[in-house]
């Protein structure tokens, strides 16, 4: 029976097939007996996303009481959902997203407690995903952007919108109504200071259309 493990970039847990390229947590989250969701959806400001590979370890999905493993379709789907880089397992990767954060929102560098209490108040808005305000045209975001359009997710590459689906990113014709920005507004200014998330290579053959 597939679990309830996947996360999209409303940051709603789903059941859904697609395979993630990241794992990560938001603390514990589930019933270690049935294996299923508790009607929790954090217990922790420390919503994470880690690496698959760390040291080769391969744990078995929600059999302990440790954490629940969730999995993400790629960072950006992380990062709109409201995860940062974990600072264990993708130290690398998370130094380059606090020096970033840092360079663009203007502040000293972040603890990585700093980072989840501003992530947290701009993630949620009554207990559900916050749709913040978009502020800027289309070709003025950044790569890795994701936004709202008719309470459908889109990335943002190279100035153009593409669907996000469970089977990976789609070409659209048009763009429907923008409903807001999908990704915290801190991450854009982090995107906007050079970060740049792992995306899905289903959108890869859109880009080298277009090189």
């Amino acid at each position: 029976m597939p679990l309830q493990n996947r996360v999209d970039p409303f940051g709603d847990i789903l059941d859904l097939p697609l395979r993630g390229m990241f794992t990560g947590n938001r603390g514990i989250l589930h019933d270690l007996h049935t294996r299923t969701l508790t009607a929790k959806r954090w217990t922790s400001k420390a919503w994470l996303v880690c690496s698959c590979n760390y040291k080769n370890v391969r744990r078995e999905v929600m059999a302990t009481r440790s954490w629940t493993e969730l999995f993400f379709f790629d960072e950006a789907t992380a990062l709109a959902a409201g995860h940062r880089p974990c600072f264990l397992c993708r130290k690398p990767d998370a130094d380059r997203f606090r020096a970033c954060w840092a360079a663009g929102n203007a502040v000293p560098l972040p603890s990585a407690g700093d980072i989840d209490t501003v992530l947290h108040r701009e993630r949620l808005q009554a207990r559900r995903k916050r749709v913040n305000m978009l502020l800027f045209p289309l070709d003025d975001l950044p790569d890795g952007t994701m936004i709202a359009a008719a309470g459908t997710a889109f990335l943002v590459a190279r100035g153009q919108a593409f669907r996000w689906t469970a089977k990976g990113y789609e070409r659209t014709a048009t763009l429907p109504f923008v409903d807001g920005l999908l990704t915290p507004p801190s991450v854009l200014r982090t995107l906007q200071a050079g970060y740049r998330p792992l995306i899905h290579s289903s959108l890869s053959s859109f880009l080298e259309l277009q090189a």
